[in-house]
């Protein structure tokens, strides 16, 4: 049995050692185990089978940890994970205390940036780079950038700048034509165009073998033809946007063929920044499941890597699935409804809208400040823009949320995907702020289903069903998990605006729960109830408007309230209750607030994430218990 090369390897140092034919060794090595360990846990795969080569001769080239790589996003470090130290803690990736699908500073010192949200790799490079001459230092800084990350407006904010400042910048384009689905835009079909110079390169070595070869005169022509080349190179250069913004521009490069890769990168060294070097890869590389299928597996579920066959699930669909599908219904219905993605058509559900109502359908690409304000337009016009976007993601356009569509109480509906706890990608895309940082905009109503069947409603009733008052801007949150499983009501019905639902009635506490906390709440009420504990569960519905006249009179008659929320506890649902019970003169209620702690939730299980906050039904229960101690002498019941 052939010893393993990566076994080998405990940082980039390693690498400078080994001879072409072992580097293309690791190669093979570090894909099989990255295939071996997503097939497991989860993650990123095809955006990291893609990037094996680019990485290693990134590591082999430069001089990491003192020359800093930053790279976009993050869900393509795998394979630097397993060249700086970490090979040996890979099988954790993504789990619970194990390390982390993407760079992170606290984790090694080679992760220079945290990153986890697209288009930031160029404005952190630079501020990096900037920061390391104001101190004296002499390295390179190198960022890794998609092609879809381009379509994000920071990212050319960056090249903009660092276009001006001429210091040691490397930017690595990886053009692989996609982002997690396939790009979109003018940028991306400019570089297709661009990839068409390749031809150039191929016919130019051609050339310069045969003209060798004349005798007596062919290295003369030669030195002709380099000066030429130079000539009309310099005219092509001034084609490319990135040479106008100021970038030496190097490519397209073959970005799987490591000897090409060793030499641009080497040379690179040698030139005067800023430069940008254009990769051309495949996501998914080495995997043919990936390759072929490569937007299932940007973000991969476990699954069987012999087949490549996902492994089946709990067998209740996730309410992606029945947001979709509830819009499509009204589309049918109403003309007016337009759905927008930010580059998330699969995540989102949307590429199904996009296929039955082409028309009707836009993917902005990483763009969700542009996906606000163009929905904003939209429904300036009459229309009724559905956006869809991960509730992380919609952090990136806040503004736009304020300025352009709540502050002229625009109709646009925002569908927030992966709110609460996410499991396996941790702080970057835990969806914990949205209640807090949506709910204090004037005229936005926001609104939580409990479970699928509500899910359909509320977007029905956001929609503008018939006979509903006229309503401006409006959120639904709704988790990645499955749904409840319950049975979908066949009529759509109308919710009333800012009004709750009583589930259950007990006279010691009154539990006040929000989006998917309702049933763990539901089965905390019943823990209690063995206790001789009773409970009322109130669903709350809406985070804004909140029913004023039933939380008000519950609490008044239970004098004990305990909220619950898979959101910060800061400013959160539970922070709207007691601004409610202040401005209603109630002080004489106890409430406790429960919700996601005000730190940050690392990678893990849903399930582990949301007991350690005390979010599940036990959590609950105990809350209540601890609430009910001051309680002067608490009713017990007997059953």
């Amino acid at each position: 049995m052939a010893i393993s090369i990566l076994d080998k390897i405990n940082s980039p140092k390693d690498l400078k050692r080994l001879s072409h034919s072992e580097l293309h060794r690791l190669a093979r090595e570090i894909r099989r185990l990255i295939i071996d360990v997503v097939s497991q846990n989860g993650g990123h795969l095809a955006s990291n089978l893609g990037m094996v080569e680019v990485t290693l001769a990134l590591h082999r080239v430069f001089d990491a940890p003192k020359d800093k790589i930053v790279w976009d996003v993050g869900h393509q470090a795998y394979t630097h994970k397993l060249l700086t130290g970490r090979r040996d803690r890979f099988h954790t990736l993504r789990q619970w205390q194990g390390i982390s699908g993407f760079p992170k500073r606290e984790e090694s010192p080679y992760d220079t940036f945290n990153t986890g949200h697209a288009s930031t790799a160029v404005s952190a490079a630079l501020g990096l780079a900037e920061g390391a001459r104001y101190k004296g230092e002499r390295n390179f800084t190198i960022a890794v950038v998609g092609d879809g990350a381009l379509t994000g407006g920071m990212a050319f904010e960056g090249l903009n700048q660092a276009g001006t400042l001429k210091g040691e910048l490397i930017v690595v384009l990886n053009d692989n034509e996609m982002s997690i689905s396939q790009s979109v835009g003018a940028l991306s079909s400019y570089l297709s165009r661009i990839q068409t110079g390749q031809v150039y390169h191929t016919f130019k070595k051609q050339a310069e073998y045969a003209l060798k070869h004349i005798p007596a005169v062919g290295e003369r022509m030669v030195d002709v033809a380099f000066r030429v080349k130079e000539a009309m190179k310099s005219l092509a250069r001034h084609l490319t946007i990135f040479d106008e913004l100021g970038f030496e521009y190097v490519g397209p490069v073959d970005g799987h063929d490591l000897e090409k890769l060793l030499e641009v990168f080497e040379a690179a060294k040698s030139l005067e920044g800023p430069i940008l070097i254009h990769v051309h890869t495949k996501k998914g590389k080495g995997y043919l499941p990936a390759e072929s299928q490569s937007h299932l597996f940007h973000s991969a579920k476990p699954f069987d890597k012999e087949t490549g066959k996902f492994k089946p699930g709990k067998g209740v669909l996730p309410y992606t699935h029945f947001f979709v599908e509830t819009l499509i219904r009204l589309a049918q219905q109403d003309d007016k409804i337009i759905a927008i993605t930010a580059a998330m058509p699969g995540g989102t559900g949307l590429d199904r809208f996009g296929n039955i109502f082409p028309d009707r359908y836009y993917d902005v690409g990483i763009a969700e400040q542009h996906a606000v304000t163009f929905a904003a337009g939209l429904a300036q016009e009459g229309l009724k823009p559905v956006v869809a976007i991960y509730s992380t993601f919609l952090q990136r356009a806040f503004d736009q949320v304020f300025h352009d569509v709540c502050l002229q109480n625009l109709p646009v509906v925002f569908a927030l995907d992966r709110a609460g706890i996410v499991p396996g990608d941790g702080p970057t895309h835990n969806g914990v702020f949205d209640l807090s940082y949506l709910r204090h905009l004037p005229g936005m109503a926001l609104m939580a289903p409990k479970d699928e069947n509500e899910l359909q409603h509320m977007l029905y009733t956001a929609l503008a069903a018939p006979g509903s008052p006229k309503l401006g801007p409006v959120a639904i949150r709704y988790p990645k998990s499955a749904g409840v499983g319950v049975p979908l009501d066949k009529d759509f019905k109308r919710l009333p605006i800012g009004k709750a639902e009583i589930l259950e009635e007990g006279e010691d506490i009154l539990i006040l729960a929000i989006g998917s906390m309702v049933y763990p709440a539901l089965q905390a009420a019943g823990l209690l109830r063995q206790e001789g504990i009773g409970a009322t569960v109130v669903n709350a519905r809406f985070v804004k408007p909140l029913d004023r006249e039933l939380i008000g009179r519950l609490s008044k008659k239970t004098g004990y309230v305990l909220t619950v929320e898979d959101n910060t506890v800061v400013g959160g649902f539970g922070s709207a209750v007691l601004e409610l019970l202040a401005q209603e003169n109630l002080f004489s209620a106890k409430v406790k607030c429960l919700g996601v702690p005000d730190r940050l939730l690392e990678h893990g299980p849903r399930e582990l994430l949301c007991h350690q906050c005390g979010l599940d039904a036990e959590g609950i229960a105990a809350g209540a218990r601890e609430l009910l101690k001051t309680k002067p002498s608490p009713r017990r019941k007997k059953q």
